[in-house]
């Protein structure tokens, strides 16, 4: 038997919306970097780009934990001496609401070429509105 593999000019991506208000971060993330990844479908290839493009909205209301609203750290380097910024899950959120949801599914795709396109897909949106209704996202349950 031959193996098919898709091209990705053969594959259809749809648009789905997750509303992230009162869901574990975690949660959340693996949900959306399953369906950009293309997982959810039976024509999955690895190495293309045959996932789905997801719109996360009210990721200023995404929620965590335990302790890990004050203890879970997020670093980022600014590439001088003692350029080594560091900020909680609290000030990261009050400061740029949508980094720690793109972090953490960043966290979850591949860190190669194909991650860095297919985060491409991602759309996260603080509020409740989104600029993608004419693509008619169908809602994605977490």
């Amino acid at each position: 038997m031959k193996t098919i593999f898709t091209k990705n000019a053969e594959v259809k991506n749809d648009w789905y919306v997750i509303d992230a208000a009162g869901k574990t971060l975690g949660r959340v993330a693996a949900v959306a970097a399953s369906v950009l990844r293309g997982k959810n479908k039976p024509s999955y290839t690895p190495n293309s780009i045959c996932g789905d493009f997801v719109i996360i909205i009210n990721a200023d209301k995404i929620q965590v934990t335990g302790n890990k609203p004050d203890g879970m750290l997020y670093r980022h380097h600014t590439g001088f001496v003692r350029g080594l910024r560091t900020f909680t899950f609290n000030e990261l959120l009050a400061k740029h609401p949508t980094d720690p949801l793109k972090r953490t599914i960043w966290g979850m795709l591949p860190h190669n070429r194909l991650g860095r396109q297919i985060i491409g897909n991602l759309k996260v949106y603080a509020g409740a509105e989104h600029p993608h209704a004419a693509q008619n996202p169908q809602p994605l349950e977490v």
